[in-house]
C-alpha cells in the first residue's frame, strides 16, 4: 500500500476519460484546452493528481515513435511534475500500450492494475475500472488480444501512419472498444464495478473506491463507511473528484 501525507491546505484531484483525439484531433481540441485550463486552476493547491486512464482515445508506444498531438496536455503535465506536484497515471483500455514514455519524459509513474493508497488516514482503492467484476465481458475478451505479446509485436510492425489510423477507426466505431455500449447506468444492483467493490470489502476495508471507465459521474454508498466513486468523463460531464483531507467529492468544471 502506498502512502500520501497531504500538507495543510493541499488537495488530491482525480480525473478520467478524456479520450483526446476522438472523434478527430480538431474536434477534441476544445476539450483538451478545457482540461489544460482545469489543470491550471488546481496547480496552486494540488498535493497530488491522479489521472485514471483513457486520457487519449488511442496511444501506442513504438520504440522511437509516439502518436502525434496532445502537445498542450503533455506540456502542462511536464510543467506540473517539474514544479514538484506528483502525478500518477493508471492506464485505461484505450491507452494500455504505455511502455515508459510517461515515466521517462514526464516523471509520471504508470500503473496497469488497481492500487491501494492511504491518503492521510483514508484508505483508497484506485484504478481505471476496465475488466473488473462480473460484467464487461466483451472488453475482457478484447483485452486478451490487446495485451497478447505476439499481437503487440505484429502491430508494432505496421507503419505508424497505418497502425494509428486503423486503431483510431476501431476505437471510434467498435462499441466494445469505445465504451458506448456501457455508458448507461445499469442500476445499483447491476453495476459490475459496484459488485466488485462489495466483494473487495469482504476481505479488507476501504473508505473510497475510485474508478473511471464507465463515463458516468456516480457516488454510491457501499455500506455505512465505504463509498464507490466513478469520475465521469471530459466529453459530456467534465467532472472530477477532489479529496480535501477527510472527504472525497465529485465536482463539475464549468469554466
Amino acid at each position: 500500500m502506498k502512502h500520501i501525507i497531504l500538507p495543510k491546505g493541499k488537495k488530491v484531484y482525480f480525473a478520467s476519460d478524456n479520450h483526446l483525439g476522438a472523434p478527430t484531433a480538431k474536434d477534441s481540441l476544445p476539450r483538451e484546452k478545457k482540461f489544460v485550463a482545469w489543470l491550471d486552476t488546481i496547480k496552486e493547491d494540488a498535493g497530488a493528481i491522479f489521472l485514471m486512464g483513457d486520457l487519449f482515445d488511442f496511444w501506442f508506444e513504438y520504440k522511437r515513435v509516439v502518436p502525434k498531438g496532445f502537445t498542450r496536455t503533455l506540456g502542462k503535465l511536464a510543467e506540473l511534475t517539474d514544479a514538484g506536484i506528483p502525478v500518477t497515471y493508471f492506464v485505461g483500455n484505450h491507452d494500455l500500450w504505455m511502455n515508459g514514455y510517461f515515466e521517462e519524459e514526464l516523471n509520471i509513474p504508470v500503473y496497469h492494475k488497481p492500487q491501494q493508497f492511504t491518503i492521510n488516514d483514508t484508505a483508497f482503492f484506485i484504478g481505471h475500472g476496465d475488466g473488473l467484476g462480473p460484467g464487461d465481458k466483451g472488453f475482457k475478451r478484447m483485452k486478451k488480444v490487446f495485451t497478447n505479446p505476439i499481437a503487440q509485436w505484429l502491430f508494432r510492425w505496421l507503419h505508424p501512419d497505418v497502425g494509428v489510423r486503423l486503431a483510431q477507426h476501431l476505437s471510434i466505431n467498435n462499441k466494445i472498444i469505445s465504451g458506448e455500449a456501457d455508458a448507461k447506468f445499469l442500476g445499483e444492483d447491476k453495476e459490475w464495478l459496484v459488485q466488485y467493490c462489495k466483494r473487495k470489502l469482504q476481505s479488507e476495508h476501504y473508505d473510497y473506491f475510485v474508478f473511471g471507465h464507465r463515463h458516468l459521474p456516480l457516488e454510491i454508498a457501499l455500506n455505512e463507511k465505504s463509498m464507490y466513486i466513478n469520475l465521469g468523463d471530459w466529453i459530456n460531464y467534465y467532472t472530477y473528484a477532489v479529496f480535501e483531507g477527510e472527504t472525497l467529492k465529485l465536482k463539475e468544471y464549468t469554466s
